[in-house]
């Protein structure tokens, strides 16, 4: 008789979860922000527009940073889609 093994898979983190909810809506931010810029024409505008790029970069950055330590195997499958979006 065959005999089927079956992986557990541990129920997902949902501290994990609200992390990546984070990231896409700061992305979402980021993107506003740079369509912001692109249209900016006063020197105020265009000063705030980067402000507003460096702080959505900043809190992208530190939300992959906390998902990278919250799951080590998410690093690796985030760097394979990130060759694949690239190429």
């Amino acid at each position: 008789m065959k005999s089927v093994l079956y992986s557990k898979k541990s129920p997902p983190d949902p501290e994990l979860l609200l992390l990546k909810e984070e990231l896409q809506a700061a992305q979402g931010e980021l993107s506003f922000a740079y369509r912001q810029f692109d249209q900016a024409l006063a020197p105020e505008l265009i000063d705030c527009c980067i402000y507003e790029i460096n702080a959505a970069k900043a809190r992208c950055d530190y939300l992959i940073r906390a998902i990278k330590e919250r799951c080590p195997g998410a690093a690796a499958a985030a760097a394979l889609e990130e060759d694949r979006a690239w190429t």
